[in-house]
């Protein structure tokens, strides 16, 4: 025991040195002596806290100065910019038709006229009535309805199996049939002529449907594949488990599953098919004239008939455009998907 005071005198004497006091001032047990009163030496870790008030007046902010009028015109610009530009590009893109539409309702005589101001009237649409232009819009909405709906029939099956199934040759059989769509429309006009003429298919419904499904199912089986990929075949897995088949796991899990996609593939198809003018002109004469040509047929030699066209021309965009506006949402998650990696 004779050795713990030397241990203590000397643990004192390097808290003194630490707390900044000469060892002349501090005795063996940690004491400061300051003129006759003994106070006990402070660590150099011990820190004291500062007045009230002092910390948060040293932290705080200066307060910012009030922005210009010329910072805030800025700012105001520069919020607006972006819908301003989205509004001009819109304006940009729908002044065709909208230009069609105003000419449309436009009188006959002032068909050439500048003038913004008008009186509308209907006759070019009851021009319409009164010929066989129904008819051949009525034709152009069967065949389009018609070849979209055999696209998906027999395009997503094949989709998907081309995404499922492994076997030898795969990638080159998708590819063969992505080069049908490499060819121009005029490549396969005359066979298609000599064959609907041997076959008794010239100017019918039939005969234009198949002609539209030809390179409609290309545009099928590629698009879907890319929807079908996405889907995790672990949950085909699970419902195989669960005691499902092949084409119970296809229509009750991967189908739902793709329906943007299915949307999305509907409208391309039904647009592709409304528009075609090519095939119509040369596989139609008078039955089964579709709308595209029927537009063609105001363009006659005594003169054009401009209040026909633009009346034709404005019934010919509405399908399309009911036809989007019914399924957009599914449209717009279709067009997006893939787009972002989970």
């Amino acid at each position: 025991m004779s050795g713990a005071p030397g241990r203590f005198r000397q643990a004192a004497s390097r808290s003194a040195q630490q707390g900044g006091i000469p060892l002349s001032l501090a005795d063996g047990a940690g004491h400061v002596d300051l003129g006759g009163d003994a106070v006990p030496a402070r660590a150099s870790s011990e820190v004291r806290p500062a007045p009230r008030g002092t910390r948060r007046a040293a932290t705080a902010r200066p307060t910012a100065a009030a922005p210009t009028p010329a910072r805030r015109l800025r700012r105001w610009a520069r919020r607006q910019a972006r819908p301003a530009a989205a509004v001009l590009i819109m304006a940009i893109v729908l002044l065709p038709f909208l230009w069609l539409v105003q000419l449309a309702f436009r009188p006959a005589a002032d068909i050439f006229d500048e003038s913004w101001l008008f009186t509308p009237t209907l006759d070019g649409f009851r021009s319409l009535l009164q010929g066989n232009f129904l008819r051949s819009f009525g034709n152009s909405l069967l065949v389009s309805t018609l070849s979209t709906a055999l696209s998906l029939v027999i395009g997503v099956p094949a989709a998907y199996a081309l995404t499922r199934w492994r076997f030898k040759g795969r990638d080159r059989v998708a590819l063969w049939i992505l080069v049908t769509r490499m060819a121009p429309p005029i490549a396969f006009t005359i066979p298609f002529f000599l064959a609907y003429r041997w076959l008794g298919l010239q100017d019918t419904i039939a005969g234009l449907a198949i002609v539209y499904l030809t390179f409609n199912l290309a545009i099928v089986i590629w698009l879907m594949q890319t929807f079908f990929e996405a889907v995790p075949t672990s949950l085909e897995e699970a419902a195989y488990i669960d005691g499902c088949g092949v084409w119970q796991a296809f229509f009750r899990i991967a189908l739902p599953l793709t329906a943007p996609g299915l949307a999305a593939t509907a409208v391309l198809c039904f647009i592709f098919s409304w528009n075609d003018f090519f095939y119509a002109l040369i596989l139609t004469r008078t039955n089964a004239v579709t709308a595209p040509v029927a537009i063609v047929n105001f363009l006659q030699y005594e003169g054009w008939e401009w209040t026909k066209i633009a009346a034709s021309g404005t019934l010919v965009m509405l399908p399309v455009v009911i036809f989007t506006v019914l399924v957009r949402t599914w449209l717009v998650r279709g067009l997006t998907a893939g787009g972002v990696k989970d």
